[in-house]
């Protein structure tokens, strides 16, 4: 399987990580702002470093993600900019820990012209890593994420929040609940990138956040929208059901849709379903959360539908009803036939 990482950490970042304040109490005895016990190096990107540490105020000192966001500006007019940027932007993280699917914010500051993040650690692991070590997955199994993932990203957009970049490695099934956590979220990494060409006068360009494969064409041309979240979770169902990265998919030429249904069987419905969600312009694909969740909400009742629909006016005759040799019907049985020539009315508008 290809890399799925979303940036890698450029020498400037590297070097200044290195020599940053919280390097300095990484494995050692001392607590960082006389509070966390960092741990272990968790990972590395292209805007900063992520520490596993302990909050040592808590009584049960639990395990807590320190990430440090490296700007790669020294402009002092363009740091000072971007720590009240910073702050709003951590408040606006802040608000969306009531979801359960959403790590809690505890605590940002900046420091040295360093910003840091504090939020829950997530234990589990990573549907990547899972893919890796289990395999790739059935469609039964890919609708049931898709069942638990939906709520969160609708979420998002209801605060209107746009991920950017959704892809396996942002998502960790949590133990021992097996919730799905969705982490990293986009906004931050933008935040940086702005912060860094107001520093240096980057070209616009350079300032794309998400991971290439995952983020459709509109969000590689700068205009995300939250359809673009809805392309990155197609990619990430294709992902589970082949054990393939995004790069690994040829794109038709002239479309550019991606060719992968000659990669995996799936059920009819759900292949257009998946279909639709990685189509290479927003206006063909799912526009909302609730245009996906409608879609896939049907199958269940698509024999039904099926059969209402081939249904003609008249398929569905009224009963005859009984007629006494006499022509005459009592009260009870004349009352009798007009339901049934109600019901046989009703049924022929419907259809």
């Amino acid at each position: 399987m290809g890399n799925l990482a979303s940036h890698q950490m450029s020498p400037p970042i590297a070097s200044r990580a290195k020599g940053s304040e919280i390097a300095r109490f990484y494995q050692s005895h001392q607590l960082f702002r006389d509070r966390y016990r960092v741990l272990k190096q968790l990972g590395k990107g292209g805007f900063g470093v992520t520490y596993l540490a302990q909050d040592t105020h808590l009584p049960a000192q639990p395990h807590c993600v320190i990430k440090q966001l490296c700007p790669k500006t020294t402009n002092q007019v363009a740091l000072e900019r971007a720590k009240l940027r910073f702050r709003r932007e951590a408040r606006a993280l802040a608000s969306l820990g009531s979801h359960s699917q959403i790590p809690r914010l505890l605590d940002y500051f900046t420091t040295g012209g360093e910003f840091y993040l504090v939020q829950d650690y997530i234990h589990g692991q990573t549907l990547a890593q899972e893919v890796r070590q289990q395999g790739r997955q059935t469609e039964a199994q890919v609708k049931y994420f898709l069942n638990e993932i939906i709520p969160v990203i609708n979420f998002l957009h209801q605060n209107r929040i746009i991920h950017r970049d959704i892809k396996p490695p942002n998502i960790i099934k949590s133990l021992p609940d097996r919730r799905l956590v969705l982490i990293d979220f986009g906004a931050v990494d933008e935040f940086l990138a702005d912060v860094n060409a107001a520093g240096i006068d980057q070209a616009a360009a350079t300032q794309f956040v998400g991971t290439p494969g995952f983020a459709p064409p509109e969000q590689l041309a700068l205009r995300p929208c939250y359809s673009s979240d809805i392309y990155a979770l197609g990619m990430t169902c294709l992902f589970l059901l082949t054990g393939r990265t995004p790069l690994e998919f040829t794109p038709d030429p002239q479309t550019g849709q991606v060719l992968w249904q000659h990669t995996v069987t799936l059920s009819p419905h759900f292949a257009n379903v998946l279909d639709k969600m990685l189509r290479p312009t927003p206006r063909d694909r799912y526009g909302s959360i609730a245009e996906l969740t409608r879609d896939l909400a049907l199958e269940p009742h698509l024999g039904s539908l099926t059969k209402c629909m081939h249904m003609a006016r008249g398929d569905d005759p009224s009963p005859t009803p009984f007629w006494p040799s006499d022509g005459y019907l009592t009260p009870i049985q004349r009352q009798a036939h007009a339901i049934r020539n109600r019901r046989h009315k009703r049924v022929n508008q419907v259809f």
